[in-house]
């Protein structure tokens, strides 16, 4: 039925080619009889300039590659599909937000923003989170990133800021990186960007998964009813299994181990019959309240705190279905802010209308021309009629005799809401006086550039915290002209004395003599800290030997499977270990590419140092650690300085759950670890 997530599916399938049971041939659909070798002047002889297989096959080869997006080239999609709670009437006419019945098909393009296609996915960055509903209205771009604040206010400064961020043009490094000269230059000149720094800095920069990420909409947009009632409204995603993250140490280690780490982990979830869940909430502000807030509504460096306005749980998105093709989906795929649908509107946010004109630009190169809409992954479900002819990759044929608007020949069709008379449905800008001089210059509302990242450095836990710090270390410790560590250090006081004196402290300069007093106020939503705790899809390395007690471990793995963890079982040689089938070598797994460990076998594998090693990794990072009767010798031989988050065979018949409860935890950050190498 209209509406049904099978929608978009069934107009793909109409794209799809099955190459099974097929002979070859030729872009014209001549068949051959050979592409192995050229058409050549006997055997040794040169190639002939006729072969036109060859010549096509090569051209075809040399310009398959498309420009890499300029932000947020590194991604990663997936199919999904959307419904709403309860009718949202009062706020918006969007159909799909007014009907509960109503399941919209949506895709979903997670990404990095700095780094080029071939970096990294565990990089300390933001995530892009842009989702495209394909609704019986149009397509609606909901565009957003895992951090709700952007660094600068007018979208005039966006290219500085990218320009700042990339590899530095002198020598194209660092790749994928914020910890280099431009980037902290840029900073320190800019105070605006303190707030989305202090977000750079935190665990949210190292997300564990994509599926226990936030998504955040960053800008103030618009809700419009039927009666063109305005509400403003800002857009968060709120991940299922709650917001998870890496830890610094864990990132450097992984992106050696796989570089895809984030991507395949959503790949293979959804392979696996777990689909991703986010909630869709808004936080929703009354037109007459605009000027309520000690900030401005539109500027896209602050946020509204949740304990202020709460956020409200609308609908959920399932993401429950991989491409069939990365490049003709995920790499194909082109969002718009300014895409948008009945019932949803802008404010004038400098930021998010310059957003609105940069995108479709950025799309018309990178995708060949205007009629990049016409590429199946962007086409809407709902019918496409306009005056819009010819330009690269017109795939229409159309037979109308006028190509203009208003017209007698065609019957005046296409017709409009205004010439038809029927104004249902269709899309009406909302109505609000604007007046002024043309000017360059700031509104003083956008004025305050620190008490929003205070309110975030309190909010944070004491190891949230300590992270923080250490990432300005880490960053300002590559960063090569001492002024610029020392400017940045003076933005810190202005965020908290006791920040700048920590890191100050950490590059070898003074704590700054002037600092700002710190409001105190605190948002504890802001925190990781108390999250969603699940086992459900959490990956545990299971250590075994040959002789393993097949017995003791066979009803804890089956426990944990129970729950949706993922039991990885790793030994010193492929093949079987104890009866268990080995998905891994120990040599060839690695730590950090787990939640957390099981150990399992006991005498055999302390000789075995990456087993040793892979016990002291994990707790180093925070990770919970079960111990079965047996393996007592290899947790003695990793010699951890504590068992904190570590269940023991002691548990007995209650272990399998007390692990469980343990690595559904996450982190167990109380452990002390700072001078325990590994």
């Amino acid at each position: 039925m209209p509406g049904d997530d099978n929608d978009k599916q069934r107009q793909l399938d109409r794209y799809v080619v099955k190459q099974d049971g097929t002979r070859y041939s030729t872009d014209q659909g001549v068949r051959i009889d050979d592409t192995d070798n050229s058409l050549s002047v006997g055997e040794r002889g040169p190639t002939l300039l006729e072969d036109f297989h060859f010549r096509e096959k090569v051209t075809r080869f040399d310009h398959e590659r498309i420009p890499e997006r300029v932000v947020h080239a590194r991604g990663s999609g997936a199919h999904g599909e959307f419904q709403v709670y309860e009718s949202l009437a009062e706020f918006t006419c969007a159909e799909f937000l007014c009907d509960p019945s109503l399941v919209t098909p949506t895709f979903v393009r997670f990404s990095t923003v700095a780094g080029e296609r071939g970096s990294a996915d565990t990089v300390r960055d933001v995530r892009g989170f842009a989702t495209k509903f394909y609704t019986r209205q149009g397509n609606y771009d909901l565009v957003g990133n895992n951090m709700p604040v952007f660094p600068i206010q007018d979208g005039i400064k966006f290219l500085d800021f990218v320009h700042a961020v990339k590899p530095e043009p002198h020598n194209q490094i660092p790749q994928a990186q914020s910890a280099h000269d431009t980037f902290w230059d840029f900073v320190q000149m800019q105070p605006e960007t303190m707030h989305f720094v202090m977000w750079l800095m935190s665990d949210r920069a190292l997300p564990r998964s994509y599926r226990m990420m936030q998504g955040f909409g960053v800008h103030t947009f618009r809700f419009v009813n039927a009666q063109g009632k305005g509400t403003f409204v800002k857009f968060h995603w709120r991940p299922k299994l709650g917001t998870h993250s890496l830890v610094w140490d864990e990132v450097l280690r992984v992106q050696g181990n796989d570089p895809d780490f984030n991507r395949r982990d959503l790949w293979e979830a959804i392979e696996s019959g777990n689909p991703a869940e986010f909630e869709l909430c808004v936080q929703l502000v009354p037109q007459e309240d605009e000027h309520r807030f000690d900030f401005d509504l539109l500027d896209a460096t602050k946020i509204i705190p949740e304990e202020e306005v709460p956020l409200r749980a609308i609908g959920k998105m399932t993401l429950n279905r991989n491409p069939r093709n990365f490049f003709a989906e995920t790499e194909q795929i082109a969002f718009c802010t300014a895409n948008v649908v009945p019932g949803i509107d802008f404010t004038n946010d400098p930021l998010l209308q310059a957003r609105n004109f940069s995108y479709l630009d950025t799309q018309i190169t990178r995708l060949g021309g205007p009629n990049h809409q016409r590429i199946p992954i962007n086409q809407p479900v709902a019918p496409v009629h306009n005056d819009q002819r010819d330009g690269f990759h017109q795939d229409m044929i159309h037979d109308s005799r006028t190509a203009y608007s208003k017209n007698s020949i065609s019957g005046g069709c296409p017709a409009t809401g205004v010439n038809s008379g029927q104004m249902a449905g269709v899309f009406r800008h909302y109505q609000e006086h604007v007046s002024g001089e043309k000017i360059r210059r700031r509104s003083p509302s956008f004025g305050d550039h620190y008490s929003q990242a205070t309110l975030f450095w309190n909010s944070m836990a004491g190891w949230e915290k300590e992270h923080i710090v250490n990432a300005f270390l880490f960053e300002l410790g590559h960063v090569e002209r001492r002024y610029i560590k020392e400017r940045v250090i003076e933005r810190l006081a202005n965020v908290d004395a006791e920040l700048a004196a920590r890191v100050a402290e950490g590059i070898g300069t003074s704590p700054p003599t002037q600092t700002a007093a710190n409001h105190g106020r605190s948002s504890p939503a802001l925190s990781q800290e108390g999250q969603p705790q699940s086992v459900a899809t959490r990956k545990i390395a299971v250590l075994v030997g040959d002789r393993t007690d097949a017995a003791a471990l066979r009803p804890v793995l089956q426990a944990l499977r129970d729950e949706g963890a993922i039991c990885d079982v790793a030994a010193p040689h492929e093949g079987t270990a104890a009866s268990f089938p080995v998905d891994k070598q120990i040599s060839a797994a690695s730590s950090v590419l787990y939640d957390a460990v099981l150990l399992a076998g006991g005498q055999e594998l302390t000789a075995d140092g990456y087993a040793v090693q892979f016990v002291r990794e994990a707790f180093k990072h925070g990770k919970a650690i079960g111990s079965l009767p047996g393996s007592e010798p290899l947790l003695d031989a990793a010699n951890l300085p504590g068992d904190q988050g570590v269940v023991t065979a002691s548990a007995g018949d209650a272990f399998a759950r007390e692990f469980a409860d343990a690595v559904a935890v996450h982190r167990h950050w109380d452990r002390d670890v700072a001078s325990f190498p590994a």
